[in-house]
């Protein structure tokens, strides 16, 4: 017997997945959203979903794909349905939990259906603008808004902001409340003044301008909860097997979960599915929540991903179990990245966080693929831990080993081996790995340039100001701390760093 596919049709037969679902279909469309990733899918679609089912937020979700990659579409074979399996720890209790989440209503292409995404900005219920493309996506590009869609993803939005506002005569009505979680520092702020910048470029008016300033609010954002991609082959056919059903769309979180934003008593009222759980935090200020996210979990994840990868691991969990990169990555967040956050946090705090996180990478039912982590790894490096680095050389002189380790990893990992069009691959273990990173073609020239010359080449990198806004190489010590473990690691291999006996390795 063939198993079901999850569908609302399957709902109705199986009413005990979800007793609501026919109300719960039905809900207005109050939202756009400019992503299909997992992360989106686990968090914000998920809060969404939560205030749904406790009839606090009643609204659903639009979807805008980006991209037309892939067969198969399984938004449109599903209907927007999906699983979403919450596995981990709780405050000392085992979690697994499924969730059927009904919250998306439509995924619409931006390729192919511009025109469907522009009617969604004439939606009277219309409230919320949603987006996750990337630390790269927020970025002021020479679009063109007439374009069927425009290229960047501000631009797609400058252009449904205009086409509300004529829709709706620039009424105070109108206006939405948008919140970017884009990894990025004051991400609503940079949105809007790029928003502003292509509405002034592209000459929309004074009204339009105005507009936009007094009637939408760009809220800064910050979310945090691990939801790597599809689970593997055999996690998903035991899931199956225990769900019933077969889901294309399924995906597994932990149980921790954050989305701060940056909002005023207006955006609290839009954003009514705060009140449904504890994890969604509106105030005034989200400094800290960023700050604490940004340099303890992603610097780390940014800082050991190399270094673990290169030594023959595939996922955080796996590094965590093995005792030599589990001290590697305590060290590293405790020892050198807690102490030097460019933010005023109380040291306890930072210790406790950090330790909550080391917990969390340790969670036995995530799956999360080192290699995903490795996507925009220089934008990542440069966001993450640059800032953190000069902090460290504010308060003390002493070079940072790990980070200096972990820089080192970096550049070996981004050692193109062979390109297949514009695609770049490096080599682990005589195995080909994809770097998936903008600065591929810059790394691919400069080893080749370089190839006999290590100092050369890390001297090259480090005093890129376009890549780290600043001249790394007047850090006393660093370069050289980057060379001697890239020399060590292609002489002995990286388990010599990780851990210089090989008693675990």
């Amino acid at each position: 017997m063939n198993t079901p596919r999850l569908t609302p049709q399957l709902l109705a037969q199986r009413p005990e997945l979800c007793p609501d679902h026919e109300r719960l279909l039905a809900l207005p469309e109050k939202v756009i959203q400019f992503g299909t990733g997992v992360l989106l899918r686990g968090l914000p679609d998920y809060f969404i979903n939560k205030a749904n089912q406790q009839q606090l937020f009643n609204g659903r979700v639009v979807v805008v794909k980006s991209t037309d990659r892939g067969g198969v579409d399984a938004f449109a074979e599903q209907d927007n349905v999906f699983t979403q399996c919450i596995r981990g720890i709780d405050k000392g209790s085992s979690v697994d939990q499924t969730v059927i989440n009904t919250a998306v209503s439509r995924t619409l292409s931006a390729r192919t259906e511009w025109s469907e995404i522009l009617r969604c900005a004439h939606n009277p219920h219309m409230q919320v603008v949603i987006s996750n493309t990337t630390e790269v996506g927020i970025q002021l590009t020479d679009d063109d808004l007439s374009a069927f869609p425009p290229a960047s993803f501000p631009g797609k939005l400058t252009a449904f902001l205009y086409e509300r506002f004529r829709s709706f005569y620039g009424s105070a009505e109108s206006g939405l409340v948008i919140v970017p979680t884009e990894l990025v520092p004051n991400n609503g702020t940079k949105l809007r003044e790029i928003v502003l910048e292509q509405a002034r470029r592209h000459e929309l008016g004074d009204s339009f301008i105005q507009w936009l300033q007094v009637h939408n609010h760009f809220c800064s954002s910050l979310v945090d909860r691990i939801v790597p991609g599809q689970p593997n082959e055999q996690t998903l056919a035991e899931l199956t097997a225990a769900l019933g059903y077969q889901d294309d769309l399924l995906i597994v979180s932990e149980v921790y979960r954050l989305w701060a934003i940056e909002g005023n008593e207006h955006v609290r009222s839009v954003l009514s599915f705060a009140a449904a759980d504890e994890g969604v935090i509106i105030e005034p200020n989200i400094d800290l929540y960023r700050e604490l996210k940004l340099r303890l979990l992603n610097g780390t994840h940014t800082l050991a991903v190399g270094l673990c990868y290169l030594a023959g691991f595939d996922t955080v969990r796996e590094s965590m179990e093995n005792p030599a990169t589990e001290r590697f990555i305590a060290e590293l967040m405790l020892e050198e990245l807690a102490p030097a956050i460019p933010y005023p946090v109380d040291s306890q705090r930072a210790q406790a966080f950090g330790n909550e996180v080391l917990d969390r990478f340790r969670n036995p039912y995530i799956r999360h693929q080192l290699i995903d982590i490795t996507v925009q790894y220089t934008a990542k490096m440069q966001m993450r831990n640059v800032p953190t680095l000069l902090q460290h050389y504010q308060r003390q002189s002493t070079v940072p080993l790990r980070f200096a380790q972990g820089f080192a990893a970096y550049l070996l990992f981004m050692k193109a081996t062979h390109q297949e069009g514009d695609k770049y691959f490096g080599t682990r273990k005589e195995v080909p790995y994809p770097i998936r990173c903008d600065a591929a073609p810059f790394f691919y020239s400069l080893w080749q340039q370089y190839a006999s010359d290590t100092a050369g080449l890390v001297q090259t990198v480090l005093r890129n100001v376009e890549l780290w806004g600043t001249d790394l190489t007047q850090l006393p010590g660093f370069s050289e701390a980057i060379v001697s473990t890239i020399t060590l690691i292609q002489e002995r291999g990286v388990n010599e760093i990780i851990n210089p006996v090989n008693t675990y390795l």
